[in-house]
């Protein structure tokens, strides 16, 4: 079963020398990480993402789209990327998803696939 996981973070979070110092150790985790995932054939994709100021939203209301600046949602913590995995199962989605490191205050969502019939 293929899961992504979506990592959230705490907007900011990685501001100033002391943000930019975390920021190092926590590439070099994810790095580690998703070495380890890809030589066991389990990642089959995964990236960062760049800030919230670069993102373009296409909104639907009404019949009618509207393109906006920024991100999809009002909110404090940001998505900053994501891994694609193909595990077994839930149980093993979750046992990756609690090893993604992250800033305090951050969060990894994890949601399968939808799988369609070829």
């Amino acid at each position: 079963m293929q899961y992504m996981i979506l990592i959230y973070e705490p907007e900011g979070c990685y501001d100033g020398e002391a943000g930019q110092a975390a920021l190092q150790d926590i590439v070099a985790k994810h790095m580690a990480l998703a070495g380890e995932l890809r030589a066991k054939g389990i990642q089959k994709d995964g990236a960062g993402l760049q800030g919230v100021e670069t993102a373009t939203t296409v909104v639907t209301e009404g019949g009618r789209q509207t393109i906006h600046d920024g991100p999809f949602a009002e909110t404090r913590e940001h998505l900053g990327g994501y891994y694609l995995i193909d595990v077994p199962n839930l149980d093993d989605a979750i046992s990756i998803a609690r090893r993604v490191p992250v800033m305090d205050g951050g969060k990894v969502e994890i949601r399968p696939l939808i799988v369609h019939d070829q």
